[in-house]
């Protein structure tokens, strides 16, 4: 009969699923944030520029899609090489910055800096995991 594991850990291991999932969500988001500037401003597609806003909001959907890239294997190898915690505590810092990010830029693009600092750091620590789990489990074999 297999032991159970304490429910904190059990916790831990489901976080970086967490994670995706509210990436997921974000992209949505800004999915929805550019359809709605589409109706408002008149774009029809295939177009990708007119009004400011619009474009803003088309930039922020294709900027947090291309950081998604990057961010979800990072997250995905931090979490199977041995720091499933650790990558879902810096991929909610990731979410928490992209989120700040497209809520910012959407307003202002000025404004969108704070947020790209963050959730740059978020994803670093992340690549940081990952690098060090696959480089133990490199030397391990």
């Amino acid at each position: 009969m297999p032991t159970m594991k304490p429910k904190e850990h059990r916790m831990s291991q489901h976080l970086p699923s967490l994670v995706v999932l509210l990436c997921v969500l974000l992209q949505f988001g800004t999915m929805l944030a550019v359809g709605r500037a589409r109706q408002r401003y008149g774009i029809k597609a295939p177009a990708t520029s007119g009004h400011p806003d619009f474009e803003r909001a088309f930039r922020v959907q294709m900027n947090t899609l291309e950081a998604s890239v990057l961010f979800l294997p990072t997250l995905w190898l931090a979490a199977h090489y041995g720091f499933p915690l650790w990558a879902g505590l810096t991929g909610l810092v990731w979410v928490i910055g992209r989120a700040w990010y497209a809520l910012a830029y959407l307003k202002a693009a000025e404004r969108r800096g704070g947020g790209f600092l963050l959730g740059s750091i978020g994803w670093l620590l992340t690549l940081l995991l990952a690098v060090i789990g696959l480089g133990r489990a490199l030397l391990a074999a």
